[in-house]
């Protein structure tokens, strides 16, 4: 349960500042804040997203003690360890499916595939993605709790989509160079993390860590708007219908589900992508619609699937681990803040 905090309604600007200390003596209103996935659309203020990444929101409330203030940005940072925890353990599981997806889609009219070196990459795409992880929840989670008060209860998947979207966009700051790097040699172009961005920078410049970004964008946005939705749309519904919260293999069940069918979706999107990563220097494809038109003329529509399988196993068994694994750590850290309240009172 989250600290209680004691609210100052600082609307009117009419009133003097003796006024106002008489209003907090007299009238203390006491608040807790709304769970996950909580819908509330009663006295709240129009949604801002910079305001609730950067924390602003605590200009507007008085806390009770230097304490809860502390207590409040904990529970903000639950998002980004969870996340970034999620994300490291999926990628470390899965990863030697990944390179399969990846050199399936990389080969051009059906070339041989090597499983030599399944985990080439792995160290410094792990030193990427703990960040992009932890970036995207942290952005994620704040910005659903809001635009989910904002919203009706009816209008809650475009909340889910929003923030999917938009914890996708900060977040690919971080994924796009991640995800060069780690194609390139999940492809066999280099054998080490530190070379890699040294022969990318030096050949390409620094817009070659962030080759086919454009196309990132067009798979990863919609992709995580989608997952996001989907998951959090079958939770509420489970909840709903079960009169109480998920246990840890419901979560990962639902979160199997959801990444598998937005993975089989999104394949042609990551195939584009993929293509347009690993060409480096050569400039096979000059952009998003040359590419398709490429690649459909010389190796036919069907090449747009490529990768299909793996990529629907790997974003289906890693929805389960990420969901999972995320669900359990956000209660894991939740449940270590009503102790650490209830001894400060104590004292």
């Amino acid at each position: 349960m989250a600290p209680l905090t004691l609210s100052v309604d600082v609307k009117s600007s009419s009133v003097s500042a003796p006024d106002v200390s008489n209003r907090v003596m007299q009238i203390p209103q006491l608040r807790t804040s709304k769970g996950f996935a909580s819908v509330n659309t009663q006295d709240e203020k129009p949604f801002d997203f910079f305001r609730t990444l950067f924390g602003k929101e605590q200009l507007f409330r008085l806390r009770v003690s230097t304490f809860s203030l502390i207590c409040f940005r904990f529970d903000d940072a639950e998002g980004f360890i969870a996340g970034g925890t999620a994300g490291v353990v999926v990628e470390t599981a899965l990863y030697p499916i990944d390179t399969i997806k990846t050199r399936l889609q990389a080969a051009r009219g059906g070339g041989k595939i090597v499983l030599k070196g399944l985990y080439s990459g792995l160290a410094g795409n792990i030193a990427g993605v703990l960040p992009a992880s932890a970036l995207f929840v942290g952005v994620y989670e704040p910005t659903k709790q809001k635009l989910l008060k904002t919203f009706p209860d009816h209008l809650s998947a475009v909340a889910h989509l929003t923030a999917g979207a938009i914890g996708g966009l900060a977040a690919s700051l971080i994924r796009v160079p991640t995800e060069v790097i780690k194609q390139r040699m999940q492809t066999g172009q280099f054998t080490s993390a530190p070379s890699a961005v040294r022969l990318i920078a030096s050949k390409e410049g620094f817009r070659g860590l962030y080759a086919g970004y454009r196309s990132f964008l067009l798979r990863d946005l919609p992709f995580d708007a989608i997952q996001f939705c989907i998951y959090e749309q079958l939770c509420l519904g489970y909840k709903r219908a079960a009169r109480r919260e998920l246990n840890d293999p419901e979560n990962a069940l639902i979160g199997a589900f959801a990444g598998a069918l937005t993975g089989a979706v999104t394949t042609p999107l990551d195939v584009i992508k993929t293509r347009l990563m690993v060409q480096g220097s050569a400039k096979q494809y000059q952009g998003i619609v040359d590419c398709v038109q490429t690649i459909v003329r010389e190796e036919g529509a069907s090449a747009l699937l490529k990768g299909i399988g793996p990529r629907v196993l790997w974003i289906g068994i890693g929805g389960s681990i990420f969901f999972g694994v995320l669900e359990s750590t956000k209660r894991t850290l939740a449940q270590r803040r009503p102790k650490t309240i209830k001894e400060s009172k104590e004292e």
